[in-house]
C-alpha cells in the first residue's frame, strides 16, 4: 500500500487539534439468556471507556475480534445508547439528547461500514441512494449535489448514477457508502471495518480517497479496524482495546515503534514481516492463550490471564490510564520501559508472580 501523507486542513469553525469529540467512562452490557446449555448472564462489552478525538485527526482502533471496537462505534453514536457515561459531541453530551435533537445532532456524526453491500440497498439506483441522506434532512436542489459527490469519491455520475449495487464492486459500492456519508457536511466520520472485505489495491484506492477527503473537507476518523499495519498507516493517534477496556493510547508511531502495554507489544508481535520497532525481519509470535469472555471477565487487569509480566497486583487491582510519555496513556501496572524486551524489566521477585 501506499504510505498516506497525513496533514490537517481548516475545519468549519475548529482549529484542527482542537476537541471535537470526548467520551467519558462508556459502560455497554447486553444481557444473555441462558439457552442450549450456554449459561445466562451479562456481557461485559465496554467497562469504562474514555477517549477524545481532535478536529482534522484521525484515531485509529485496534484489537482482537471481541475487544469490543464496534460496540464502541455504535455507542458513540447512540445506537443503542451507553448503559452509563457520556459523549460529548461539538460540545453538546448527545446521551442527554431525545430523539428530534439526537437526529439532528447525527448529521454532523457519519457512519461507513464494513459490508459495502449489506450497507446498501439493493433496489436503489446508486443516485437514489446517495440523495438518500440530503432528502432525509430536507436538502434543497439535490441533482447536483449527488453528482458533485459521486465526482468526490471517483464516481462518473452519468455512467454509475443510474447502476445498482449488484451492478458494481466492492470497492466502487464502498464509494458510494462515503458519498452517502459525507453529503451532509459532517465533521466526523467513523469508519467501522470500513475496507476489510476489498482486496490490498482497492483498499489502497480507498483509503486514499479518505486521506484526500480528510484534507479538502477537514474530516475527522474514528478508524476501526484489526488491521494494525493498516491502522498505522492512516492514523495519527492509536487507541488499543483488549475485552472491552482501553489498554494503551497513543501517537501511532510512538506506540507502533515502542509499545509499553504487554498487548500492544504481542499485538505488533504477531503480524509477520518486518519489526515495527527494529526493521528487521523476524517471524510472527501469536499471542498465546484464549480470551477470557466478556461475560465473566478477570479481576483486576483483563490481561492478566495471558500476560508474561503479571503479578499478585494485577489480579486484584484494575489498572487505569497512566500518561507514560507526552500524550502516551498505558492502563498497566508494570509497563514496559522504552529500549527493553518484553518482561525484561517487571519485578524479579518469583512470589509476587500471580497464578492465572
Amino acid at each position: 500500500m501506499t504510505t498516506l501523507e497525513k496533514g490537517t486542513a481548516p475545519v468549519d469553525g475548529r482549529r484542527p487539534g482542537e476537541e471535537l469529540l470526548s467520551a467519558r467512562d462508556l459502560v455497554q452490557e447486553f444481557p444473555v439468556r441462558a439457552a442450549g446449555g450456554v449459561r445466562g448472564g451479562t456481557v461485559h462489552a465496554l467497562s469504562g471507556v474514555s477517549f477524545d478525538i481532535r478536529a482534522g485527526e484521525t484515531l485509529g482502533v485496534v484489537g482482537e475480534t471481541g475487544s469490543g471496537k464496534s460496540t464502541l462505534a455504535r455507542s458513540v453514536i447512540q445506537a443503542p445508547p451507553p448503559r452509563s457515561g457520556s459523549v460529548v459531541f461539538e460540545g453538546t453530551d448527545l446521551t442527554r439528547l431525545r430523539r428530534r435533537a439526537l437526529v439532528r445532532a447525527r448529521r454532523e456524526m457519519q457512519m461507513v461500514y464494513q459490508d459495502p453491500y449489506g450497507s446498501l440497498n439493493p433496489r436503489w439506483r446508486v443516485s437514489e441512494l446517495v440523495e438518500e441522506p440530503l432528502r432525509g434532512y430536507g436538502v434543497r436542489d439535490r441533482g447536483p449535489r449527488v453528482a458533485e459527490l459521486l465526482d468526490m469519491v471517483g464516481l462518473d455520475p452519468s455512467v454509475y448514477g443510474r447502476r445498482r449495487p449488484h451492478e458494481m464492486s466492492g470497492g466502487q459500492c464502498q464509494r458510494v457508502a462515503i458519498a452517502r456519508a459525507i453529503a451532509l457536511n459532517p465533521a466526523l466520520v467513523i469508519c467501522d471495518e470500513a475496507v476489510s472485505s476489498l482486496d490490498v489495491l482497492i483498499q489502497s484506492q480507498v483509503l486514499n480517497l479518505f486521506e484526500r477527503l480528510r484534507r479538502e473537507l477537514g474530516l475527522s476518523y474514528l478508524f476501526i479496524s484489526h488491521d494494525l499495519a493498516l491502522v498505522k498507516q492512516v492514523s495519527d493517534r492509536v487507541a488499543v482495546m483488549h475485552l472491552g477496556q482501553l489498554a494503551e493510547v497513543g501517537p501511532a508511531e510512538a506506540l507502533y515503534r515502542g509499545p509499553r502495554h504487554p498487548y500492544t507489544a504481542a499485538l505488533l508481535d504477531s503480524i509477520p514481516g518486518l519489526d515495527a520497532r527494529t526493521g528487521r525481519p523476524r517471524r510472527p509470535a501469536p499471542l498465546a492463550g484464549e480470551p477470557p469472555s466478556p461475560l465473566d471477565p478477570p479481576s483486576g487487569c483483563r490481561f492478566r490471564t495471558r500476560c508474561p509480566r503479571a503479578r499478585e497486583r494485577c489480579a486484584v487491582e484494575e489498572p487505569v490510564l497512566v500518561e507514560r510519555a507526552p500524550d502516551h496513556r498505558v492502563a498497566c501496572h508494570f509497563p514496559i520501559e522504552p529500549g527493553t524486551p518484553t518482561g525484561a524489566d517487571a519485578p524479579a521477585d518469583a512470589a509476587e508472580r500471580t497464578t492465572p
